[in-house]
């Protein structure tokens, strides 16, 4: 788990190829949320002060080839702000414009190429599209976490080219989400939340081991009640996990973790704003109606367990948050999770985007920036954009 870091190696008068997230909504060229462009700030400044050139390298979207709405001008505009100094965009990642540009970059200069997905090349981790990239640096710094997960040319491809160390934003990912694998500090309390059972299949799995409670919520405890034959009316369900969610009920139970579902949920007709409300025994519920949010009962058995942690690791909502009628359980659970004593680590996505939202960013040690990334982390995968990074 241990990597070399920027702080690791000498980057004095070097140019330094960082490839960063800056994967961050727009709305009509206007950026919507510059959390990521934010976070690394840190490794950037970093970089300058100890007077390295710095190469910036993103994706944005999902480009099916040269797309002039995914251009990365917006989020060098913002960078430049942040950062008090001149980004220079340039019209490509790779090519004879780029060498020549880069050629000339002297500490303290920073550059921001184009979407690296403009070209097919990077998600197909193509070695060419690799060496290209790497040529225009003498060291590699991966500080994207969220991207870590996938095997693209950014990367993975070019640490077989380049001395390859993590940034300052990826040695915090690791060290926080590393330490809930590694060094869980007991007790451990684990919320899993979203939509899918099957999304978090592996994450139970592997955290079975370690957690002493586990609070399941949002959509994905549907499954579970089904499983321990409740009547869930027409809430959420994957027919097809009903089955593995007992398993998992079973092995908790062996394993001796308390494992603990809703009580009540907050029900509608439809899941929609505006739909009329009532809260439900969340083993009770109408037919005709699905559970929408975890309820006041279940908020007040979740935080017993929360209020005494020593570790609470929270991925997923615990209902549909974004409308607001059905926020209530998110947001509570936010809020205890903020004040628990213990380290407080939120998975990134909806969880993050929650926590954010309703005021409580601040108050957690640790909110990781990639959502399918500290996913496959958490069940213990290994990420190809970690493993080739150089160990410390």
């Amino acid at each position: 788990m241990r990597k070399k870091t920027v702080r690791d190696i000498d980057v004095r008068g070097r140019r330094v190829f960082v490839r960063v997230d800056f994967n961050v909504p727009l709305d009509h060229g206007q950026i919507t949320d510059d959390h990521r462009i934010v976070a690394s700030l840190p490794t950037i400044t970093y970089l300058l002060d100890h007077g390295a050139a710095v190469i910036l390298a993103s994706h944005l979207g999902r480009p099916k080839g040269v797309d002039d709405a995914l251009r990365m001008s917006p989020i060098a505009a913002r960078l430049s702000e942040l950062l008090g100094r001149p980004v220079r965009t340039l019209d490509d990642c790779v090519g004879p414009a780029v060498q020549q540009a880069v050629a000339t970059m002297k500490p303290g200069d920073v550059v921001l190429l184009e979407n690296l997905r403009f070209h097919r090349e990077e998600e197909a981790n193509d070695p060419a599209f690799a060496r290209q990239l790497a040529s225009l640096a003498d060291v590699y710094v991966n500080d994207a976490f969220g991207t870590a997960h996938r095997a693209h040319a950014s990367t993975a491809g070019i640490a077989a080219y380049l001395p390859a160390v993590a940034g300052l934003l990826m040695e915090r990912e690791l060290q926080f989400l590393g330490g809930v694998l590694e060094q869980p500090r007991p007790p451990l309390v684990v919320i899993l939340g979203g939509a899918k059972v099957s999304d978090k299949i592996g994450v139970i799995q592997n955290l079975l081991r370690l957690a002493q409670t586990m609070l399941i919520g949002g959509g994905m405890c549907y499954t579970f009640l089904r499983a321990a034959g409740a009547a869930i009316g027409a809430s959420l369900c994957e027919e097809d996990r009903v089955d593995l969610a007992r398993s998992l009920m079973a092995e908790a139970k062996q394993r001796g973790v308390d494992l603990i579902l809703p009580v009540d949920v907050v029900a509608a007709p439809r899941v929609e704003a505006g739909a009329a409300t009532r809260t439900v025994d969340a083993r009770a519920i109408p037919d005709g109606w699905a559970g929408v949010d975890i309820g006041p009962r279940t908020i007040a058995a979740f935080s017993v367990p929360i209020s005494r942690a020593g570790m609470v690791l929270w991925n997923g909502p615990m209902g549909v948050f974004e409308i607001p009628a059905f926020a209530e359980g998110t947001r509570a659970i936010a809020k205890v999770v903020a004040e628990s004593p213990g380290e407080s680590i939120v998975g990134g996505g909806d969880t993050g985007a929650a926590v954010e939202e309703f005021g409580y960013a601040d108050k957690m040690t640790h909110i990781s920036t990639g959502g399918g990334a500290s996913l496959e982390f958490m069940e213990g995968k290994t990420l190809p954009g970690v493993a080739v990074l150089q160990d410390a």
